[in-house]
């Protein structure tokens, strides 16, 4: 096999870098954003650009031939790393600043301990020091199948197939898959676990668009079901960026837990993932959150859950019946049947370490 050699020529900050390639790696241009305007530009202009940030999962993805931009557009050098409290109470993450940063600043470990675990649960020290905080929001799906191009996969190749003989998975190894939200067209499931903390804390994602304005997502709107177009994963469009996430005063930080239930101790994704918040008036529930991971599309809310639960008290009958009530509507596939079942012991589990503040 040839030898890939890369060449490349510098410029000054914000012009071109020409990338030239030999052999199987697909060429692409090259860019140097300077600032968050310049970037969304540069992106509404190329639908097929990417942004580059840390890049711990879109160079995989063009690794693997899944991704195949034509250009990249580099943010690094865009001032939108600072953590920041807010005159409201809440938080500002900088949407560059990397995990490692969010997950160890004081104000989150003091005001969002949920955030700080489900991060530190997420990946290794590496890559949480070179993954960013925006980045985490638009990871893409760990299906196998979506990662093996010679497996068919609408998410992949959208309108390449029909219907469910476009999704490897829904009458395949499907073990890892969803049981919630699913579609014919896809059946796969959101990897993040900071993001589940973010749902449960009613996180608003700030955004930038190339018309220069600023607009707010609410998280819980922020990622889509995949329906019938499954590549599509979040309500962003074309050429927004995410210069922000912004956390609301919370009163949960002494009654919070994140859980993750994977096959093995560390650097696995979730099978099933909870995090669970929650606000107490002596022993009665005044405010509840629960968002749970490995089960869906996009960080699922346990909105069944959290509706049973208001004014309850916090006993292990109340958990279980909460529980129940929202794995009742699962619609587990083939091999991952045990999920129902997981999913309900996970939700009373993490309301239990909420109550007790983490400690067993």
């Amino acid at each position: 096999m040839a030898d890939i050699i890369f060449t490349i020529y510098y410029s000054e900050p914000g012009q071109d870098i020409d990338l030239s390639v030999t052999e199987n790696m697909k060429p692409f241009k090259y860019t140097r954003a300077t600032d968050a305007a310049s970037a969304t530009r540069i992106a509404a202009e190329n639908p097929n650009a990417k942004f580059l940030a840390g890049g711990t999962n879109l160079i995989d993805l063009m690794k693997e031939d899944v991704e195949r931009p034509d250009e990249l557009i580099d943010l690094t050098n865009l001032t939108l790393s600072q953590i920041k409290a807010l005159p409201s109470g809440g938080l500002s993450l900088g949407a560059l600043g990397r995990n490692t940063d969010a997950a160890n600043h004081p104000l989150v470990r003091q005001n969002y301990p949920l955030l700080t675990q489900a991060i530190l649960a997420g990946a290794s020290g590496q890559i949480r020091n070179m993954a960013t905080n925006g980045g985490n929001m638009l990871q893409r799906t760990r299906c196998p199948y979506f990662y093996e191009v010679s497996m068919p996969c609408n998410k992949r190749e959208p309108g390449r197939y029909e219907g469910a003989s476009g999704c490897g998975a829904r009458e395949g190894v499907n073990r890892n898959h969803a049981i919630f939200g699913w579609s014919e067209k896809c059946v796969a499931v959101y990897p993040s676990d900071m993001a589940i903390a973010l749902s449960a804390l009613d996180a608003i994602i700030k955004v930038s668009t190339p018309d220069g304005r600023e607009r707010d997502i609410s998280f819980a709107d922020f990622h889509r079901l995949p329906g019938d177009t499954p590549e599509k994963e979040t309500n962003l469009e074309t050429g927004e960026l995410i210069v922000a996430i912004e956390l609301p005063k919370s009163n949960f930080a002494k009654h919070s837990y994140y859980l993750k239930v994977r096959d093995r101790a560390s650097y696995a994704f979730a099978l099933v993932s909870v995090g669970a918040a929650l606000e107490l008036e002596g022993s009665r529930i005044k405010q509840v959150r629960i968002a749970m991971g490995g089960v869906a599309h996009k960080p699922w809310r346990a909105r069944k859950a959290e509706d049973y639960l208001i004014g309850k008290e916090t006993s292990a009958e109340n958990f279980q019946l909460a529980a129940a009530a929202e794995m009742a509507e699962a619609r587990p596939l083939e091999h991952n049947r045990f999920k129902v079942e997981l999913g309900k012991r996970s939700i009373v589990h993490a309301l239990e370490m909420a109550v007790r503040g983490g400690k067993s």
